[in-house]
């Protein structure tokens, strides 16, 4: 009986310090892991709402109001912000840019830029377009940073500060009692200063990755709180991602494809288009393209200044001569870049994930090699003593 009594305690306790923390932990993860898709979930929502509104051609704003009487939780708060700015009398742009969190930047700016055109179901598609998920594979890369991030960084700083702390100075104790010579690897890597680089890499990898998951995690909304308007770093930054430019191009040509086809005037819609791309870079280009339009360039001509490679002048130049709208025109280019955008995306999540885990098994297999080395050493010195 006392037996199956300590039994008994020591699951108990296994649950409470095992079981209850591991559940805590991976349930954190998972809400932590699962912000994105939820906020990507809640403008589809809207979007359908919106659209399923003006199927039937019902006004707007009342639809909204009736939606946010249900109280449903899984809209989130800020649906309600935006609602009670509504029923103050604020239009739906309106409401939208005083709730700015509510939807991600260019779902906002789109939403905005159609009801300036009059027509909101048109620029529907292009805010879908916007809120197209990632391939799975990419999405399960950046879930395994995240792991890699929580788990293996912070593990292996305590356990080489552990290493450097309690083992490494016996093993020195042991080696100058049995005067054995060390190999000169264990000498380089057991230096001090070597170990004291050794978790200095391993922080370094954890601060980085800490950012990449709290940007995943934060979404646009946390990204820009370090936007500065006179100095657009994140636009900038974003930019220069090869698969956002993709990204961004893609939203410019659609928004610039459906204006066009509502007959907004050409300098007007490069303008709703740059606007639709929620990022100072794209607005700046946008505006060379309106001057260069001033200065009497024809349009397919003056979106050079927007696209350094050329391709969308040519792109655009075919999409005049076609029938069927601009938007029908350039489907096969809004394809094209979001293919490249998600090829190139997967292959960056994969090369970075690839690279961390070589790196850290690098370091891994240095204090193991020595370690391991260092009693072999002890090894030979006891037998050739006896």
């Amino acid at each position: 009986m006392t037996d199956f009594a300590h039994f008994l305690a020591a699951l108990f306790w296994y649950g409470v310090f095992i079981l209850l923390p591991g559940g805590a932990f991976s349930i954190a993860i998972h809400f932590l892991l699962s912000l994105p898709m939820r906020r990507r979930d809640r403008a589809l929502f809207f979007l359908d709402l919106v659209d399923t509104v003006l199927q039937r051609g019902q006004p707007l704003e009342p639809a909204i109001l009736a939606a946010a009487e249900n109280h449903d939780r899984a809209i989130g708060v800020r649906f309600y912000m935006m609602a009670a700015h509504i029923e103050g009398g604020a239009r739906l742009g309106e409401a939208l840019e005083k709730e700015p969190r509510f939807l991600p930047p260019q779902i906002n700016a789109i939403l905005r830029a159609g009801e300036k055109l009059g027509d909101l179901k048109k620029v529907l598609p292009a805010c879908r377009e916007v809120l197209r998920i990632a391939p799975d594979t990419v999405r399960s890369t950046t879930h395994y940073m995240v792991a890699i991030l929580l788990i293996f960084a912070p593990v292996a700083c305590w356990v080489i500060s552990l290493l450097s702390i309690f083992v490494l100075p016996k093993f020195k104790d042991v080696f100058a009692g049995a005067n054995v010579q060390v190999w000169p690897l264990a000498v380089f890597v057991f230096n001090l200063d070597h170990f004291n680089i050794l978790v200095g890499f391993e922080m370094l990898v954890f601060c980085a990755l800490l950012a990449v998951a709290v940007i995943y995690i934060g979404g646009p909304g946390f990204v820009r709180w370090f936007q500065f308007r006179e100095v657009p770093v994140v636009d900038w930054i974003t930019w220069r991602i090869p698969w956002k430019q993709k990204k961004l191009q893609r939203t410019f040509s659609a928004m610039l494809a459906v204006l066009l086809d509502g007959g907004v005037p050409e300098a007007e819609a490069v303008r709703l288009a740059g606007d639709s791309t929620a990022n100072e870079i794209c607005r700046r280009r946008a505006r060379r393209v309106i001057i260069a339009l001033e200065n009497g360039t024809k349009l397919e001509d003056a979106v050079r200044a927007f696209d350094d490679t050329g391709e969308f002048h040519w792109r655009l130049t075919n999409a005049t001569h076609a029938h069927g709208g601009f938007l029908n025109a350039l489907r096969g280019w809004h394809e094209a870049l979001d293919a490249r955008a998600f090829q190139q995306e997967e292959a960056a999540t994969h090369m970075l994930t690839s690279g961390l885990v070589i790196l850290n098994g690098l370091v891994v297999a240095l204090i193991a090699i020595s370690m391991f080395g260092m009693l072999v050493m002890i090894l030979k010195a006891t037998i050739a003593a006896t």
